[in-house]
């Protein structure tokens, strides 16, 4: 049986390090993970016990197509907690995680063959989906003066249908201002590109708040998550911001791509965005984290990052130890039990030179993965 051209995506090489990680633990081998972008706490206990209680009395079959309309009502009232923007619940579209709404939006806005432009390095999913549904990834080569962001002049010339940006972005950390985003937005409007604002990372920021592409703008897609912040990345439950005369083209799309997002994971999410103090105990978690990190890579002698401004993560350069991340990184699971991710699932031009750190686990864990890179990097250089 014959297989769709559209289908040969490349695989998501994190998971095959996860995976890689998985067997040396099988072995007996203590590995400490940084190579996943997940959170090492789970769901919020407030979200479990409301959960538990509503398995007593409902059934949890299909919700309709756009989510339930309490956790549609609170989301857009996040947004006038987090950042003073009046947000119609009726613009909110609850998916069935991030990765159900960039599926949605790339179906709504795009037809085969467009070309969509995604910052390099990016996450690579976005790369991957575009090709799975026919179209064009574009990967713009973002500048370390840029803090590996892209900027206005970075379209010029690329004919682009449309425009995503992440910010904090996944794997730099690094964030988008408001002067930064307004003028990525008005470039694409000026080519006539349609603007994919993803903010799963936003709430983890550490010094200042993260930009909406809604105080800017409301023509535009926003994309978000309950599993970074809201530390519930297994529940597969997201949420779409779109323009009011959008909602009905995703809801059509949404009804028979999906159904509905997990019923059970909504409600879960309606009770975990009153769950503050925990969640923030989690950030607090992250925050020190971050700082163990960018001082004990160094040490270690990973000296070449931008530190991060949100999410958690640390993309260092390592073109001066390596050209071959993937076989780095098997090395350092090797000889360290420490599990980190080769950029090249975020850059294929350049991350041959890249790896990403993930600090999402606990303390314990990172201090005790700094230490194992210290002495990898110094017997490495002794060998060496």
């Amino acid at each position: 049986m014959r297989n769709s051209t559209r289908s040969q995506v490349d695989p998501f090489i994190v998971m095959d390090v996860m995976e890689a990680a998985r067997k040396a633990e099988e072995a007996g081998r203590h590995i400490i993970h940084m190579e996943v972008g997940q959170p090492g706490t789970g769901a919020p206990k407030q979200a479990m016990q409301a959960l538990a209680g509503q398995l007593q009395q409902d059934a949890l079959g299909y919700t309709v197509a756009l989510g339930l309309p309490a956790l549609r009502r609170r989301i857009a009232q996040l947004y006038g907690e987090w950042y003073n923007v009046d947000l119609n619940p009726e613009r909110v579209i609850v998916t069935p995680g991030s990765s159900g709404a960039f599926l949605l939006s790339f179906t709504a806005l795009f037809d085969s063959g467009d070309r969509v432009g995604i910052g390099a390095p990016g996450y690579p999913s976005y790369r991957q989906i575009l090709k799975a549904l026919g179209l064009t990834p574009v990967d713009i080569q973002t500048a370390p003066e840029n803090r590996l962001q892209p900027v206005a002049a970075d379209l010029v010339g690329q004919d682009l249908q449309g425009l995503m940006v992440a910010s904090p972005a996944n794997p730099t950390g690094t964030m988008l201002d408001h002067a930064a985003m307004r003028s990525l937005i008005d470039a694409a409007r000026d080519v006539g590109a349609s603007f994919i604002s993803d903010e799963i990372y936003h709430g983890l920021e550490y010094e200042a708040k993260a930009v909406t592409a809604l105080e800017i703008t409301d023509d535009c897609y926003v994309i978000n998550s309950f599993s970074k912040y809201f530390s519930m990345t297994g529940w597969r439950v997201g949420w779409m911001v779109v323009p009011e005369d959008h909602v009905r083209v995703v809801e059509r799309i949404a009804q028979n791509m999906f159904i509905c997002a997990p019923h059970a994971s909504q409600v879960a999410a309606l009770a975990a965005m009153e769950c503050e103090e925990e969640l923030q105990a989690n950030l607090d978690v992250y925050k020190a984290n971050r700082t163990l990190m960018i001082d004990g890579l160094k040490q270690a002698g990973f000296t070449n990052f931008a530190p991060p401004d949100g999410a958690f993560y640390v993309y260092a350069d390592v073109s001066d130890l390596t050209d071959d991340s993937r076989a780095f990184a098997a090395e350092i699971l090797e000889k360290a039990g420490v599990s980190v991710t080769p950029g090249l699932d975020f850059d294929p031009v350049r991350g041959g030179g890249t790896l990403r750190f993930s600090y999402a686990r606990s303390t314990e864990d990172i201090q005790e993965g700094l230490a194992r890179l210290t002495r990898f990097m110094a017997d490495r250089g002794a060998a060496g």
